[in-house]
């Protein structure tokens, strides 16, 4: 069985390629965006790159884009090229894969914007903040912290089954062994698991 991975960087594996700014558009699925730690002073040509292949057919995601406090850009200008590509994600309506590090209670904000689902990719946070996150709307998508870390797993097995998704981003690990972890904590079969994100894709707007 092909085991989905929500957000990758590896051409290999069956998913969303994360594809980086200027790099030619692969013959598979991916989803481009301006991640925060590429935005430049003008960014009207980076702007430029995602609205072209953002339109092509195997682009069914923007991102990841969002907010990064660890970033030395100015927070003005990252809420700006947030925003942009929200505005593209709903024109084009697909699906937005959020990057986000220490800003997650300025997202909410920005999701009132969004006439699309958004997604925060690679969640390890603490359950207050993903319950919060999931009371708004959000879907949360789970990489490799959910094989080590305790409290991220005790919060993965009260998330509702049809607002999750898998990962593996950059990491050298296996999507199987991420759907394994899952499944144990989810009490279900990996196979059930990954009809069931499946689903969730579908329910996203992304078909596969």
């Amino acid at each position: 069985m092909r085991f989905f991975n929500f957000h990758k960087h590896q051409s290999s594996d069956f998913g969303i390629y994360n594809l980086s700014l200027g790099e030619e558009i692969p013959d598979f699925m991916f989803s481009a965006g301006i991640h925060p730690k590429d935005i430049l002073e003008d960014f009207k040509a980076q702007f430029s790159w995602l609205m072209t292949v953002a339109t092509h057919k195997n682009c069914v995601a923007i991102g990841e884009c969002g907010l990064d406090a660890l970033i030395s850009f100015s927070d003005e200008l990252q809420k700006k090229v947030f925003q942009q590509q929200i505005s593209l994600a709903n024109d084009l309506q697909k699906p937005i894969i959020i990057h986000c590090v220490r800003k997650f209670q300025e997202l909410p904000n920005f999701k009132k914007n969004a006439s699309v689902p958004m997604v925060i990719h690679g969640f390890n946070k603490r359950e207050t903040i993903g319950n919060k996150l999931l009371a708004e709307g959000f879907y949360l998508s789970f990489g490799k912290s959910l094989l080590q870390n305790v409290d991220l797993q005790e919060f993965f097995k009260k998330v509702p089954i049809n607002k999750l998704f898998l990962e593996t981003d950059a990491s050298e690990i296996e999507i199987n062994e991420i759907y394994q972890k899952a499944s144990e904590l989810k009490n279900i079969s990996s196979e059930k698991l990954n009809l069931q994100i499946e689903e969730n894709l579908e329910e996203i707007g992304i078909l596969i």
